[in-house]
């Protein structure tokens, strides 16, 4: 008998979209993550315990306290040090170039059901969690935390973003590094659509001081293969300026491009032990989400 397919195998970015909620999209988003395992995506093993919390439905049974249940009769988890001492801070683009295609769903659109999802994991994790929005500055910043109605603020700032400016990701992220106390995870999502020495520079300095990034980028089909034919006038959503040109004489040359251009993002992560992981937006976000955060718990 054929396996039926789960929810997240089938969650793209127009069915996303159609959910009243940005919470509603993050489940979604994530579904498939909570019905293969439940071990944190984020965190890797320690040995030295900090206190106990109560037992909720997902966590390691390897965790429990059998003997505070025995005193108690009620389950606890034991948390240890690394549980307690994580903050994910996530940087979103939301400059212009994030706003294509015009019509249909957006790569700032799925960048945001990308973040939601991931703020929903380490909050279920009972990670503290953060959010950058920025363009050509940082639009909304909030701190990593894990009160109580602060997933909803998050959710919140990412509903019914717009796009903005130009991109300045390496001003953002230097200026995101500058005020962070302690290591963490830092995620950034975007199209990377900037100098990519640029970028490159700034997440090489918050690597250095520690912080554990993923770099996540978002990018639309027609920018990887030139969704155009014949004489056709393209705009650079950043500047605006505009040049005619013939799209079937360049799209082999153009698709090269940008092939580089990826490529040595990639690359360039790589070589500073960052995780770098293409999005495209006319694939399901779920399952590709999914199987990444799969791959980097392995790794780790």
């Amino acid at each position: 008998m054929a396996e039926r397919p789960t929810v997240a195998r089938l969650v793209d970015a127009g069915f996303l979209a159609s959910l009243p909620s940005m919470e509603l999209r993050a489940r979604a988003v994530v579904e498939g993550y909570y019905s293969g395992q439940h071990r944190s995506p984020y965190r890797g093993a320690s040995v030295e315990f900090a206190d106990h919390r109560p037992y909720t439905h997902g966590d390691e049974l390897r965790h429990l306290d059998w003997r505070l249940y025995g005193r108690s009769d009620r389950f606890f988890v034991k948390q240890f040090e690394a549980e307690t001492n994580l903050d994910v801070h996530l940087v979103l683009d939301a400059s212009r170039s994030m706003g294509y295609p015009e019509e249909g769903i957006t790569k700032l659109a799925c960048a945001s059901y990308l973040a939601a999802g991931l703020a929903l994991l380490a909050h279920r994790q009972r990670d503290a969690v953060g959010l950058v929005v920025a363009d050509t500055t940082v639009r909304d910043q909030l701190p990593a935390l894990t009160r109580r109605g602060h997933l909803q603020q998050l959710f919140e700032c990412l509903e019914g973003l717009a796009p903005g400016g130009e991109t300045a990701l390496a001003d953002a992220l230097t200026r995101l590094g500058a005020g962070l106390r302690r290591r963490g995870i830092i995620v950034l999502v975007s199209d990377l659509l900037d100098e990519p020495d640029d970028i490159l520079r700034a997440l090489g300095l918050l690597e250095r001081r520690g912080h554990d990034l993923i770099v996540i980028q978002v990018l639309d089909r027609g920018e990887l293969e030139l969704g155009l034919r014949g004489p056709s006038v393209v705009e650079d959503l950043e500047t605006g300026e505009r040049l005619t040109t013939d799209a079937d004489e360049i799209r082999e040359e153009y698709s090269a491009a940008m092939r580089a251009h990826v490529g040595r993002l990639h690359d360039g992560c790589s070589a500073r032990g960052i995780d770098h992981e293409l999005f495209v937006t006319d694939r399901p976000l779920g399952p590709a989400l999914v199987a990444y955060l799969a791959r980097r718990r392995r790794r780790r």
